[in-house]
């Protein structure tokens, strides 16, 4: 393992650790607001100062890192999931089934998800708890965000369909599930795998997109779009630096990932 690899491991495990422990390094919480301190320069009770509302910053760096990297996962694992339903399923079966199920998926690519994500938050009511638009949030990234890998495992399952080994199992008198749980998922595993860590970044940048337009995880619950949304005016952060240690981390944490990725696919 190179020491870069393992450098980015141990930040992402001394955030993720942090997050977790949120409520011992910053009790005061995300949501408790100090009103004689609204915007308040970094102290010795609030490290990276207070917001507009006199919320402690650090709680909610904290809080709203927690959200992403707890919730990211998730939405890739529902992701991966789909696409080895569906691609899988196509790939194996072939024939009519699979010319189907893959112009269904090309049109559904042809979706600008993005915007079909705005759309579908944007006729949300706007008084919805933070935890369901949390779950909401993440939930239609990671329904909407399985087309592209269905793709890839499709091809996959394609190639092992008339493999040796599929058709000596065939001829030994093995049923299509069987087939599918104890022959093909095993080989397609790695691949599936591949597309998860893929994910995890492309949700978190997507989940911060729909954030700055005040479309993401409701307030008080912080995320990383509310956090940055916050950098709108340069006119009030001009003079506060610290107001960019959010952005930082931001961009630290998906460079982290999307190099682990990278150096997955690196040959030794």
């Amino acid at each position: 393992m190179k020491w870069a690899r393992i450098l980015a491991i141990s930040f992402l495990a001394t955030v993720a650790a942090a997050c977790l422990l949120a409520d011992i390094v910053a009790p005061s919480g995300y949501a408790h607001q100090f009103r004689d301190f609204p915007n308040a320069a970094p102290s010795r009770q609030h490290l990276l100062g207070t917001d507009d509302l006199g919320r402690d910053r650090l709680a909610r760096v904290l809080y709203g890192t927690r959200v992403s990297l707890l919730l990211a996962p998730a939405a890739a694992l529902i992701s991966s999931l789909l696409a080895a339903l569906i691609g899988g399923t196509a790939g194996f079966v072939g024939g009519w089934f699979e010319r189907v199920v893959m112009s269904g998926t090309d049109l559904f690519l042809s979706l600008p998800w993005l915007f079909l994500l705005i759309t579908v938050r944007a006729l949300m009511p706007l008084n919805v708890p933070p935890l369901t638009s949390v779950a909401i949030t993440f939930g239609m990234l990671g329904c909407l965000g399985w087309a592209a890998a269905a793709r890839v495992v499709c091809a996959d399952a394609q190639s092992l369909r008339n493999s040796d080994f599929i058709l000596l199992a065939r001829a030994s008198g093995c049923s299509g599930f069987r087939l599918l749980r104890h022959h093909l998922l095993p080989n397609v595993m790695p691949l599936l795998q591949a597309q998860f860590w893929i994910s995890v970044p492309t949700f978190i940048l997507a989940e911060a997109n729909l954030g700055m337009l005040g479309l993401g995880v409701s307030e008080p619950l912080p995320s990383w779009g509310s956090l940055l949304r916050e950098l709108e005016s340069y006119s009030a952060i001009s003079s506060s630096a610290w107001q960019f240690i959010p952005l930082l981390l931001f961009v630290a944490v998906v460079s982290c990932f999307h190099f682990l990725i990278i150096d997955r696919e690196l040959p030794a």
